[in-house]
Order: structure tokens, then C-alpha cells, then sequence
């Protein structure tokens, strides 16, 4: 009981992209939506981390080094954790 009280202080709650702040590491917990299969394509995977870079109507996010932008429809499917 001790030992999951510890493990529930440390659990992080996940979000959309596309409410999660400017300028946060990131670690994609879960894709959802008929999108999915693109955004694996792109890099965006489960546990993959990534930042994101600006907010606004399209976020730009860096993913492998690479800046990639997502619209707030397309952040609204991808859940994420601050890392």
C-alpha cells in the first residue's frame, strides 16, 4: 500500500498537445483518432518525447530535431506527460 502511494506521488497526468504549454518537454503517451497512422509515419510515436515550441492556432513542435507543425484539431488527438 506504501509502495503504490509512492508510485501515485510520481504519476504524471497526461494532456492533449494541444493544451499543453509552449516551451515543455513532452512524452507522447497515446495517439488517438483517424490520424494516428500518419503521425507514426511523421516520428510521432508512443513514448516518443518531444518539445513543443509555440502555441497558437498550428503548434510547431520538434521531434528528432526536426520542426514539424501540427494544426489544434491534430494536437487534440495526440496525449501526452510532461517528462
Amino acid at each position: 500500500m506504501i509502495a503504490d502511494a509512492a508510485n501515485d506521488h510520481h504519476a504524471t497526468p497526461a494532456t492533449t498537445l494541444s493544451q499543453a504549454s509552449a516551451g515543455c518537454q513532452l512524452r507522447i503517451s497515446q495517439l488517438e483518432g483517424k490520424a494516428c497512422k500518419r503521425l507514426r509515419e511523421l516520428g510521432f510515436c508512443e513514448e516518443m518525447e518531444i518539445c513543443k515550441l509555440s502555441d497558437g492556432r498550428n503548434m510547431i513542435c520538434s521531434v528528432c530535431g526536426t520542426r514539424m507543425a501540427l494544426s489544434r484539431k491534430l494536437g487534440d488527438q495526440v496525449m501526452v506527460e510532461m517528462v
